[in-house]
C-alpha cells in the first residue's frame, strides 16, 4: 500500500494554478466568506485611498435592487493606457493579475504615499469571485468601459464618449454567491466603514444609496474625531472631556519616514462599554494591533509619569498599563508607510515598528496636556489608581504558594513579581546562554524564566513514580506548582503558578526537537494543562534583514520566522525598487545569539511577538495518542521507519 502511495506522486501531480485561479480555489486565503461586504471593501479601499491622497472628495455606494454593488468617486480614474511592460492596458491588469497595483512605489514621485492597499491582491480579488463586474473610468478627456465575467476579459477596454473635465472610477460588481456563506450585503456594516471614512477623510462626503428601501444616506463630519468618539460614547457618562491629538514625524527622523504618525480622540467613562476603533491608511482593523499597543504604551507612560510627579501613588499600590487602559475609548487612525497586516484580511497591524511609533507620537503631547489641565489630569490618576486598587484585591484570593508544601523552587528559576496568575508567564528556555538573554530581556512584573540544560528527557514511556527522578522534569513540575497525572476534578488550581506557559527554543531543528519532547511531557503527564489552554509555543525568528536607509525610509531591521517568510520579505524588498545589495541577511544560530533587546522585541513582548497556543483542535485524544506512541515510543523505530518512508517526502529538511 505504501509502494502505491509512492508511485502516485509523480511530476503529473504537480499542479499550476494560473492567473486568478488560486482565487477561486481557496477564496478564504484570500477574503472574508462569510459574506460578500470585504471584496466590496477592496474597492471602496481605493477609492478611500484616492481621497487619502488629495485627489477626491467624494465615494458614492449603491446597492442595486439586482443585487449588484457599484462604488464611484471623482479621484484621478484608473490609468487606462498600456502598460510599459506588459502591453496589456493597465485597468485590466489591475482587475485580472495578482500583486499588480499602485501601492507598491513607496519612494518620493509615487502614486501613493500611504495608502491601505499593499500587495496588489485586492480588487482582483473581487474580479475573481464576481459573476459579472463593470468598470467605468473617466480619464483623459474620455469615458473608458470593460466588463469581466467570472474573472475573464468578456468586453474589452473600450472608449465609449467624450467626458472632458471629468475624472474618477466606477466599479459595478456582480458577487458570486457560492463563494459566501451569505449572499445577502450587511448594509448596517457596509454604511458604518462608509461613516467611518468620512471621519478619517475631513472634507470627504461618503454616500450610501439603497435602491431596494430607497434609502439614502451621507456622512461628512466637520469636527473629525471628535464627533465620532462623542457618538461611540452617547450614553456613558464621561469622567473629563474627550482629548484629542495628532502627531506625525518630520524630516530629519532616524527611525520613521516622513508623515508617518497618528491622530486620536480619547475618552475616559467611569462605567458601562468602552467603545473602540482603529484603523491604518483608512482601513478599519476591527483585531486591533502593534499601533492599539502603542496607544495603551503611550498613555500608560504619560499617566504613570503624572502619578509619580505628583506622589498620588497610594503605599502598596502598582499601576500597570491595563489599569490605565481599562476605561478608554478611544478612535485611532494611524498612518504607516510600509503596513504588516495579519492575513489579506488587513484586521489586524502587526509591524512591530508601529508600536514605537504611536507610542512615541503620543506621549509628549498627553504629558504637556496633563500637565496643563491639572484637574483633568488628576481624575484620570485617580481612575487608574482605582483600577489598580481593584485589581490587587481580585488577585489576593489567588495567592502564589512561592515556598510553601514540601517542594522548594528550583534555583536557576528566574521569578516574576506579580501576583496575578492570569496575567503571569513562564518561559521554558532551551540553554543557560539563551536563559540569560531571556532574563535580561524579558518584563520581570510578569514574565518568568526557567532555563533547561540540554535536551528534556523523552517521558512518553516514563512511569509517573519515576518522572522526577529527571531534574529537568521536576523543575518545570514544582516551578508550574501543580501535580502530573491529577484528575482535573482534584487538582487544586489555584497553585498553578503562571497562567501561560511558554516553551522558548531555537527556531531550527534541534530546538524543535525541544519542543517535541516538551510538548511530550505536558500531553502525556500535564494534559489538563494543554486542554485548559495554559500552553503555548513561542516563535522566535530564524532570520534578521538589515534594511539599509532608502528615500523616505531610515534603516529598519526585519524578521522572518523561517525560509518561507524571508522570501516574502525579500520579495516586498524588491517591490519597494530596493536592489539586493541594499540589504544583509543573518541568521540566528540560537536565542543566545539574540540580544535582550531583539529578544523582548521579537519574541518576549505581548503586543509584538508571535505566540502560538496548543491545543487538540479537531483531532480526537486517541487518534493524537497513537501518533505520540508512534513517534516517541521506543518499541515503535520499526513503524517509524516506514512512516517515514510513506511520509517523508512531505518533510523539508534544514541542515
Amino acid at each position: 500500500m505504501a509502494e502505491q502511495r509512492k508511485n502516485n506522486y509523480n511530476e503529473s501531480s504537480i499542479r499550476v494554478l494560473r492567473g486568478l485561479e488560486p482565487v477561486r480555489q481557496r477564496p478564504g486565503m484570500y477574503t472574508r466568506t462569510e459574506n460578500a461586504l470585504h471584496i466590496l471593501q477592496e474597492v471602496i479601499d481605493n477609492s478611500a485611498d484616492e481621497a487619502l491622497a488629495g485627489h477626491a472628495k467624494n465615494i458614492h455606494v449603491t446597492l442595486h435592487s439586482d443585487g449588484s454593488v457599484s462604488v464611484a468617486d471623482d479621484g484621478r480614474g484608473i490609468p487606462v493606457g498600456k502598460h510599459p511592460d506588459e502591453n496589456v492596458s493597465v485597468v485590466e491588469i489591475v482587475f485580472t493579475r495578482l500583486h499588480a497595483g499602485g501601492k507598491f512605489d513607496k519612494t518620493a514621485g509615487g502614486a501613493y504615499a500611504f495608502s491601505g492597499g499593499l500587495h496588489g491582491v485586492g480588487v482582483s480579488v473581487t474580479n475573481a469571485l464576481s459573476k459579472r463586474l463593470e468598470v467605468t473610468v473617466w480619464r483623459d478627456g474620455g469615458e473608458h468601459r470593460i466588463v469581466f465575467a467570472d474573472g475573464e476579459v468578456i468586453e474589452p477596454l473600450k472608449r465609449t464618449s467624450a467626458a472632458a473635465g471629468r475624472a474618477g472610477t466606477s466599479v459595478r460588481v456582480w458577487p458570486d454567491a457560492k463563494y459566501f456563506d451569505d449572499a445577502a450585503i450587511p448594509a448596517a456594516e457596509l454604511a458604518r466603514s462608509l461613516k467611518a471614512r468620512a471621519v478619517l477623510l475631513p472634507g470627504v462626503i461618503t454616500h450610501l444609496v439603497n435602491e431596494k428601501t430607497g434609502k439614502s444616506e451621507s456622512w461628512r463630519y466637520q469636527g473629525g474625531l471628535k464627533d465620532y468618539l462623542l457618538e461611540l460614547v452617547e450614553f456613558e457618562p464621561l469622567v473629563v472631556d474627550p482629548w484629542l491629538g495628532e502627531g506625525y514625524v518630520g524630516a530629519g527622523d532616524e527611525t520613521f519616514a516622513i508623515g508617518e504618525g497618528a491622530q486620536w480622540a480619547v475618552a475616559w467613562t467611569a462605567e458601562g462599554s468602552t467603545p473602540r476603533e482603529s484603523f491604518v491608511n483608512l482601513i478599519p482593523t476591527t483585531a486591533g494591533g502593534t499601533h492599539e499597543a502603542g496607544l495603551r504604551e503611550g498613555l500608560f507612560s504619560a499617566v504613570k509619569g503624572f502619578i509619580e510627579q505628583h506622589n498620588l501613588m497610594p503605599k502598596g499600590v502598582k499601576v500597570l498599563p491595563e489599569d490605565v487602559f481599562s476605561r478608554v475609548s478611544f478612535v485611532l487612525s494611524a498612518k504607516v508607510l510600509d503596513p504588516q497586516f495579519q492575513g489579506q484580511t488587513k484586521e489586524k497591524l502587526t509591524s512591530r515598528d508601529a508600536l514605537r511609533l504611536v507610542a512615541s507620537q503620543i506621549r509628549p503631547p498627553l504629558e504637556l496636556w496633563l500637565n496643563r489641565d491639572l484637574e483633568s489630569a488628576r481624575k484620570i490618576a485617580e481612575l487608574a489608581i482605582r483600577a489598580a486598587q481593584h485589581r490587587a484585591r481580585s488577585a489576593q484570593k489567588i495567592e502564589k504558594k512561592k515556598g510553601s508544601g514540601v517542594a522548594v523552587l528550583p534555583g536557576k528559576l528566574t521569578d516574576c513579581e506579580s501576583t496575578d496568575i492570569a496575567r503571569n508567564e513562564i518561559f521554558l528556555v532551551e540553554g543557560d546562554s539563551a536563559g540569560g538573554s531571556a532574563k535580561m530581556g524579558r518584563d520581570k512584573e510578569f514574565q518568568a524564566i526557567l532555563p533547561l540544560r540540554g535536551k528534556v528527557l523523552n517521558t512518553w514511556e516514563t512511569e509517573p513514580d519515576r518522572l522526577f527522578a529527571n531534574a529537568e522534569v521536576h523543575d518545570i513540575a514544582v516551578a508550574l506548582g501543580i501535580d502530573p497525572h491529577g484528575i482535573s476534578e482534584s487538582i487544586n488550581w489555584n497553585n498553578l503558578r503562571y497562567g501561560k506557559v511558554c516553551i522558548l527554543s531555537d527556531a531550527d531543528v534541534d530546538g524543535a526537537h525541544i519542543q517535541v519532547l516538551l510538548l511530550t511531557l505536558f500531553f502525556k503527564h500535564f494534559p489538563q494543562l494543554v486542554q485548559r489552554g495554559h500552553v503555548f509555543v513561542a516563535r522566535p525568528p530564524l532570520f534578521r534583514i538589515d534594511v539599509n536607509a532608502s528615500g523616505k525610509r531610515a534603516a529598519r531591521k526585519l524578521y522572518a520566522l523561517d525560509d518561507g517568510e524571508l522570501t516574502h520579505v525579500l520579495d516586498k524588498l524588491r517591490q519597494e525598487g530596493l536592489r539586493e545589495t541594499a540589504w544583509s541577511i543573518s541568521r540566528f544560530k540560537g536565542l543566545g545569539e539574540m540580544s535582550a533587546e531583539q529578544l523582548w522585541e521579537t519574541t518576549l513582548n505581548p503586543d509584538t511577538r508571535r505566540l502560538s497556543l496548543v491545543a487538540l483542535g479537531e483531532v480526537d485524544a486517541m487518534g493524537t495518542t497513537k501518533r505520540f506512541h508512534l513517534l516517541m515510543g521506543r518499541t515503535e523505530a520499526a513503524s517509524r521507519r516506514a512512516w517515514l518512508e510513506e511520509k517523508g517526502h512531505e518533510a523539508e529538511a534544514d541542515l
